[in-house]
């Protein structure tokens, strides 16, 4: 038996660019595999009288990890604490000598881990679906011989798997090494109440199988989140994860935004678990992994797989002016009929996704008419100088020439565990080279040509995905405060916190449990002034292409003549929820708001045929003669009767008035 061994081993090892080796089942001894890694596959073929029918090929990009371990022989002891079949995140008995006596104290392992699109059972199309390869080192004498063998194999996989970077529109994704750091929150109440259950059963096993730490924040009352984020030590972090609806995010991100470094919080890098009723983002990021539609468990699934794999795009933030506050938006801006259906519906939210449609159904039977004032810059506009030489001076500096320090996290940090895409330009807005023709465009009604449906670099989109960051504008050199009429947020509440956080949380921090970071004491200030200036431009982010609430739009503004509405919703993704995609030209970070309004005389049926076309995206060739779709980079909504409510990102800010403008590649998203 020992000779065969022997022979076996020989057999293993590098043939050209390719590793091969043949192993046993763990199960059943007696089955052998003949195993061949190649630099995008890796090809299992049992041993039998017909090779033909046994081969099994298993692509790397589906790959999320490999671990090897061994198995103690004797009085119980401990294993390698790697997944298992059973699911529990622990390996599977196999028995004290392995299964057929030969020896188990020196046999090793190793498992890697696939989550390919496999066929739906008992429905069309397809999905992930996780599959699990054990394979067994034929045992020598030495253990330790075994245990090499196995991690040499475990770790050519992992790395082979780590090249395998998605090109998604002509751009290749940069990586950097493991391991890293995670935070995920996730809130109980969301969606159904089942996002602790939906977490460990789908996505726990599948971080521990990536090998990715991450300690779990259960949030238990509203801007819970936000409070943890704006308080915490993000050194510690590599990314925040958000297991729950997008209204959790909203709070993180604008909690991240309150701090005051929040030019480097808010480059922490955000993930998104679905485990709501809406999962707007969530079905976002899917769809720009140009992945089969999913839903439920199975969209959970998908965006697990994306956070494992770490690419992170860039992501743009919306400004939105109220009157007495500012708020930071990821998602959408909503008015009318669609922020009446998602504030109505939420006493069904013990039904999940069908909430919507409950409440889409209600209102149509009781179809309001919402008067009000729109107007918006359009995408081919020139953005017009700042109205004062203040204002002028400080926007000049923040001008893409200016060189802001890139905060060394995730993409550079060499303990970051994920990959991550290429740092974004945070400037405040784009600017496209003017039009031949700048007079207005006509407006477009039901359906949209084509070149005006997708997002182009030809029709202003900023590209990104460049190592050059430029920071947004804000006035770095000036000491004495700025005339009130030069920032229009100067009279608007802003909660910032000073970000005095310490190093007393320890490393446990890093394991798998379940913990609510508590805020560090304040420190004395220091009265020595730091030798070396921080390059950062302090102060708040600057919306240079809004002027006060209280003032005119410029000409370059285009205003809505009509003031009658049906809806006004305002989209920064493509995805409205689950189901509805809205936005089929968006991007995360094509620096657009996709501006979408329905005109009052709309029909119930023509209302309600649009919503069903939005599922597949085809609302915009409908044929609906009241709807609208515009491409802007700010808005500007002021109701004028007292029916109808306001929601960004699905939360209830007022009835209005309020402006909003597009800051590109703000913040980062992980996107698989």
């Amino acid at each position: 038996m020992e000779k065969e061994s022997d022979s076996s081993r020989q057999q293993n090892g590098w043939v050209g660019a390719a590793l091969h080796g043949e192993f046993s089942d763990p199960l059943d001894h007696r089955l052998r595999y003949s195993v061949s890694l190649t630099e995008s596959a890796l090809t299992v073929q049992m041993i039998s009288s017909q090779p033909a029918r046994s081969k099994a090929v298993f692509l790397l990009a589906d790959c999320v990890g490999c671990h090897a371990y061994t198995e103690r022989d004797g009085d119980g002891g401990d294993v390698a604490a790697v997944p298992g079949r059973d699911g529990t995140g622990a390996v599977a008995d196999l028995g004290r000598d392995g299964g057929n006596g030969d020896g188990g104290n020196a046999a090793a392992y190793f498992a890697a881990y696939f989550y390919p699109f496999r066929g739906r059972w008992m429905s069309g199309g397809s999905a992930r679906q996780k599959v699990e390869q054990v394979f067994r080192v034929v045992p020598l004498p030495d253990p330790a011989a075994n245990l090499r063998e196995a991690q040499q194999w475990a770790r050519a996989i992992r790395d082979a798997a780590a090249k395998q970077i998605p090109r998604r529109n002509g751009v290749v994704y940069a990586e950097v090494p493991r391991p890293c750091r995670l935070m995920v929150l996730l809130n109980p109440q969301s969606g159904r109440g089942q996002a602790i259950q939906l977490f460990t059963a789908h996505v726990q096993n599948m971080l521990i199988e990536a090998g990715v730490p991450y300690t779990l924040v259960i949030t238990d009352r509203r801007n819970h989140a936000r409070e943890v984020v704006r308080e915490a030590d993000l050194r510690q972090w590599d990314a925040l994860v958000i297991v729950s609806g997008d209204g959790l995010l909203f709070e993180v991100i604008n909690g991240l935004m309150e701090r005051e470094d929040w030019r480097e919080a808010v480059r922490t890098p955000l993930g998104i678990l679905p485990g709501g009723s809406g999962n707007a983002l969530a079905a976002s990021v899917h769809h720009y992994s140009q992945a089969p539609p999913a839903w439920g468990e199975e969209l959970l699934l998908s965006c697990g797989f994306l956070l494992c794999k770490g690419l992170v795009s860039p992501l743009d933030l919306v400004s939105v002016q109220l009157p007495s506050r500012r708020l930071f938006s990821f998602l959408s801006l909503a008015w009318g009929f669609v922020a009446d259906v998602d504030l109505d519906s939420e006493r069904y939210r013990a039904v999940g996704a069908v909430r919507f449609l409950l409440g889409t159904l209600l209102r149509l039977a009781s179809l309001r008419v919402y008067r009000g004032r729109l107007a918006f810059l359009p995408l081919e506009a020139e953005p017009e100088a700042p109205p004062t030489p203040r204002t002028a001076r400080r926007w000049a500096r923040a001008r893409p020439t200016d060189h802001a320090q890139e905060r060394p996290s995730f993409c550079s940090n060499p303990t970051s565990a994920l990959r991550c895409g290429s740092a974004p330009s945070a400037s405040p807005s784009p600017s496209p080279s003017p039009s031949p023709n700048n007079n207005r465009s006509e407006r477009r009604r039901g359906r949209v040509p084509s070149n005006r449906n997708a997002v182009t670099a030809e029709s202003g989109r900023t590209d990104n995905r460049t190592e050059t960051r430029t920071d947004p504008p804000s006035d770095p050199s000036s000491d004495t405060p700025s005339d009130p009429h030069d920032d229009p947020l100067t009279n608007q509440t802003t909660n910032t916190q000073t970000d005095n956080q310490t190093d007393q949380q320890t490393d446990h921090q890093n394991q798998n449990h379940t913990h609510a970071p508590s805020p560090a004491s304040n420190p004395a200030p220091n009265p020595t002034p730091s030798p070396a200036p921080d390059p950062a431009p302090r102060g708040p982010l600057l919306d240079p292409l809004l002027p006060p609430l209280c003032r005119p739009l410029p000409d370059s503004w285009r205003r809505v003549e009509q003031q009658d509405f049906v809806l006004v919703l305002a989209m920064f993704q493509s995805h409205l929820s689950e189901e509805l995609w809205a936005a089929p030209g968006a991007t995360p970070d094509d620096g657009l708001i996709h501006l979408f309004y329905v005109e009052a005389g709309v029909s119930r049926a023509a209302l309600l045929r649009l919503f069903l076309a939005m599922e597949r995206g085809a609302h915009l060739e409908c044929g609906v003669p009241h709807l609208v779709y515009e491409r802007v980079r700010a808005l500007r909504l002021e109701p004028l009767s007292p029916q109808g409510t306001i929601t960004v990102d699905g939360e209830l800010v007022g009835p209005g008035p309020l402006q909003a403008q597009v800051h590109p590649g703000l913040a980062r998203l992980v996107c698989g």
